[in-house]
């Protein structure tokens, strides 16, 4: 198989035109839906109809430079709707689409901050949210000028003469101006604008393509909401700009379903996938073994684990679920990245095994790595997250921002030609983690053991009890192994407490159980579990399913979680309190 070779374009239309004249009838984006024909979309008819866009989003009035918020649902008209956008020279940003379970307050309250931070200047979106976004456009804060149905376009074919209008838009772009406006990870409203050029874009669809290898002949599947990076990027734009076939499953149908993505990748002989560790464990426990039969997972060359802390045992899980039905364990891959170098830092090579390090957990908490042996009392499994990809820069630095000495933990600090120029209308933040040098501050703490990267957190999440740091990925992935909570929605967080002066760990998990003995056991159960890795668990709220917020990534945020239970104005959580009251009742 050929490895891809990319050309010289300037710009992601440059690019997009280039391989639609070239093979104009391989297919580009499989638009997969349950129980339905899948959508197919060659290069040809894509940049056909995106041309299409370009023209009526220009009579309608969208101007170079401005940004166009799209809110749709899983439709097979939005690749070619979010390329005209770029080809009328306007900023694409992907906005999530409203949960039904979220209050349209919330939702409006949301789109508000984003667009005084962004600086939204139009939505478009689909007909049946018009009486949930209006409200929001009217609102005399609201940036937005207008609300559109694109939808609902009869589109135009493209004559010589409008071809040559929007040429005349498109020679007028440099590779250096903005491609699209993206946020970062975090909780709606409060996510950081991050925007990205074509250049960046172009140089990281050639420098990760380059770690990854990607052959004209691979094909990426994915469930990820493409208003999250590795969605967007890797899933979408990187697949499109390199020639490659890219399928596109629905994620509130993958979440229901999650044998979808392993009944597109079978069929449609899929190699490539990123996930976040979440999902690893969802796949194995949920996905019943008559539900895979005759699905061959043999054409995976890399399933990629990234977003979120890798775990070992997830894995494992993973693994043992899946060899049954041919998959690979070495396709098992890990990448570390972020929305500010565009999606990925570093990577582990294709085929090879994911490196692992057994670490003493205590030493680990003071800051420093040191291999566990058979005198060490509590143990740590950290998962490699690789090497650097090509034209990348790492140092890892200690609190006063001094580089950290071999065997120290200390914070990732990074330099890429794909790095981003800053947040968009938020230069404070930016100035917070970006230097006059150019290194960008991730705010992940991590290590470098034998060339390969390990990330163990985040350094504004981390717990200091008694003058000891405690990670809470830590104390989450022990919990999680409790069979009354539910999978993935637990978070741990730093309670201050002016008693002792120092911070306690504080514990919110979700769970179905209602009656008072049970929760009082799954109580013990938590701090016994703490107790495992010699962690003491001094508060735990417990809280029915679907309770904990989620960042736009779609984990539970700590930040916004801990705001919440410290409320105390919600009747749902069992606290200690509420133990304490109902013990003495009984």
């Amino acid at each position: 198989m050929a490895q891809v070779k990319l050309d010289e374009s300037k710009t992601l239309w440059e690019r997009w035109q280039s391989i639609a004249d070239k093979t104009p009838d391989k297919e580009a984006i499989v638009h997969w839906s349950a129980g339905e024909e899948p959508f197919r979309w060659t290069y040809g008819e894509l940049v056909e109809t995106a041309n299409k866009f370009s023209l009526a989003l220009k009579k309608n009035g969208i101007k170079r430079g401005e940004v166009c918020a799209i809110i749709l649902k899983h439709d097979p008209m939005f690749y070619p709707l979010y390329m005209g956008i770029s080809g009328a020279g306007a900023l694409p940003a992907v906005l999530a689409y409203p949960n039904p379970r979220l209050h349209p307050d919330k939702f409006r309250q949301g789109l508000l901050g984003m667009s005084q931070r962004s600086g939204l200047d139009r939505i478009l979106t689909q007909r049946d949210l018009d009486s949930i976004i209006r409200p929001f456009v009217e609102m005399r804060e609201s940036t937005v000028d207008e609300l559109m149905f694109p939808l609902e376009w009869d589109l135009e074919d493209i004559s010589e003469s409008t071809t040559r209008d929007l040429q005349v838009v498109r020679n007028k772009v440099l590779n250096t101006d903005a491609m699209l406006l993206q946020h970062s990870s975090g909780t709606t409203g409060l996510q950081k604008p991050v925007v990205l050029s074509h250049k960046a874009i172009l140089d990281h669809v050639s420098q990760y393509g380059e770690a990854l290898k990607i052959d004209e002949e691979d094909i990426v599947v994915s469930w990820l909401p493409l208003y999250h990076d590795m969605g967007l990027i890797g899933a979408f734009q990187i697949p499109l700009a390199s020639g490659v076939k890219s399928i596109h499953i629905d994620t509130f149908e993958w979440i229901l379903a999650p044998v979808l993505m392993f009944e597109s990748a079978h069929k449609e002989r899929a190699t490539l996938c990123w996930l976040p560790n979440f999902a690893y464990n969802l796949c194995a426990d949920k996905i019943p073994d008559d539900e895979m039969n005759g699905y061959d997972l043999s054409s995976f060359r890399m399933v990629i684990n990234a977003s979120e802390p890798i775990r070992s045992e997830s894995h494992k899980r993973f693994i043992d679920k899946f060899l049954p039905y041919n998959f690979n364990p070495h396709a098992l891959s890990t990448l570390y990245g972020m929305a500010e170098v565009t999606l990925a830092f570093s990577q582990n090579p294709p085929g090879q095994k994911v490196n692992e390090i057994t670490v003493d957990r205590q030493k680990l908490a003071q800051g420093i790595v040191k291999l566990a042996d058979e005198n060490t009392e509590v143990k740590r499994v950290c998962v490699s997250s690789g090497i650097l990809i090509p034209d990348t820069e790492m140092k890892i630095v200690k609190d006063d921002r001094s580089e950290a000495n071999e065997f120290e933990v200390g914070e990732i600090v990074v330099k890429s030609i794909c790095l981003f120029d800053g947040y968009r209308n938020y230069p404070e933040k930016t100035a917070e983690c970006m230097d006059e040098e150019g290194w960008y501050y991730s705010g992940d703490y991590g290590f470098v053991y034998d060339g390969e990267l390990y990330v163990i957190g985040r350094k504004k999440d981390i717990i200091i009890v008694a003058g000891k740091n405690i990670y809470p990925e830590d104390v989450e992935v022990v919990l999680n192994e409790l069979d009354q909570i539910i999978p993935g929605r637990v978070i741990a967080f730093g309670e201050e407490d002016e008693e002792l002066g120092t911070e306690q760990i504080g514990v919110v998990a979700e769970t179905k159980l209602t009656e008072y003995e049970d929760l009082r056991k799954l109580r013990l159960n938590i701090i016994r579990a703490g107790m495992t890795i010699d962690v003491n668990i001094g508060k735990v709220y417990l809280v029915p399913p679907r309770w904990l917020i989620k960042s736009s990534s779609g984990k539970p945020s700590r930040k916004a979680n801990k705001e919440r239970i410290l409320a105390g104005n919600d009747e749902a959580i069992w606290t200690e309190e509420k133990f304490r009251q109902t013990s003495v009742e009984r």
